[in-house]
């Protein structure tokens, strides 16, 4: 009996997210025995010195993407982009007593509405239309509240599908953003932060992990209750180790890092994600059948997202889609319609399999 091929899948999950082929096959080569210790990576104490090695080495990797400057403090923490939520807030209340917002979608809302337990908020901006579509406004210093503690912004939103790429001018006020969806997705400024975050289940590893970036004359703002673990100054005081970090992400997302690199860093994958985001956003904008609902100027280049005709459309649509292993393009139950997630270890292949089947489907079905 011959055994029937099975058709390449294709994961277009929004998180967790699909991670690198390469990089999967290392781990599984390495799970039970890494680097000749006989144990796995995940059996190995954090305070060995191997595992310090492993952990040091991904911070560099991590640093030389992005060319972190110097004065900056790389933080690897647990609790994902939402655990970040409650600690921007606590460990910069000490600079005011409020923060300044903007709102494009459902992160960004979520981080005001968590950090309305620790400090007043103030709105600067929510989204607005453009010809008809969802745009972002623009942001200057002369928008933020008195004595601001941070403002908070988020540079792509992963339910709504909006990026913003121009990053905002927010005077002598600290600029917090999360780039959980596309942080190593193209180069960035880290210079123009106070802070940075990201859960990890993204672009650079498995969840369960947050990255944090923040700069040096912020470690030492927090409220006084903020507790230990969450206390930036606390992380860099013991090497992100001050309790059991979540060694096996941490693992990974080493590799992932490795295997950026490897592509020719982050001005060559950005390049990759351009191409990956044009194709899709062609096929839409080429078929009425499809809608996309943001501006062009403010499309996300991690999650595209479009409806169908009617809802019944749309069922049949992702039932065939799974059928060719296009999988996990439903959209958020709160936005509905379709979201395709192409982070960076998405394949150009995977997007125009993708397109492929949506020009058919639209043909046989408009």
């Amino acid at each position: 009996m011959v055994k029937k091929e099975q058709s390449k899948v294709y994961n277009f999950c929004a998180g967790p997210a699909m991670l690198p082929a390469s990089v999967m096959q290392k781990a599984q080569a390495e799970f039970l025995d890494w680097q000749g210790t006989g144990r796995s990576v995940m059996e190995l104490s954090h305070r060995s010195k191997e595992y310090i090695a492993l952990a040091e080495q991904a911070e560099q990797d991590f640093r030389d993407l992005l060319s972190i400057p110097s004065n900056y403090k790389v933080l690897f923490a647990q609790g994902g982009g939402r655990g970040q939520f409650s600690a921007v807030p606590m460990n910069l209340q000490g600079r005011g007593k409020c923060a300044d917002f903007l709102l494009t979608g459902s992160w960004s809302n979520g981080a005001e509405q968590e950090a309305q337990k620790f400090l007043a908020t103030n709105v600067v901006s929510d989204v607005v239309s453009k010809e008809g579509l969802t745009a972002v406004p623009d942001i200057d210093p002369s928008m933020m509240s008195a004595n601001s503690a941070y403002f908070h912004y988020c540079t792509n939103e992963t339910v709504d599908g909006i990026e913003i790429d121009d990053i905002p001018d927010s005077g002598d006020v600290p600029l917090v953003a999360d780039m959980s969806s596309n942080i190593l997705s193209k180069p960035i400024d880290v210079s123009k932060f106070g802070i940075i975050y990201a859960g990890a289940q993204k672009n650079i590893g498995p969840s369960g992990l947050a990255v944090v970036i923040v700069r040096d004359d912020l470690l030492d703002s927090a409220m006084p209750e903020v507790p230990t673990f969450l206390h930036y100054k606390t992380m860099d005081k013991f090497d992100s180790m001050y309790n059991t970090p979540p060694t096996y992400s941490w693992y990974l997302a080493g590799l992932v890092f490795k295997w950026l690199k490897e592509q020719g860093g982050l001005t060559a994958i950005a390049k990759k994600n351009a191409e990956k985001a044009a194709l899709l956003y062609r096929c839409i904008d080429q078929t009425p059948f499809y809608i996309n609902k943001v501006h062009p100027d403010f499309r996300s280049k991690m999650n595209v997202t479009f409806h169908l005709p009617s809802d019944e459309l749309e069922a049949k649509f992702l039932v065939e889609a799974e059928s060719r292993g296009l999988m996990a393009l439903k959209g958020h139950r709160i936005v509905g319609g379709m979201r395709a997630s192409i982070y960076n270890a998405m394949p150009i292949e995977g997007v125009i399999t993708l397109t492929d089947f949506m020009r058919d489907f639209a043909r046989r079905n408009g």
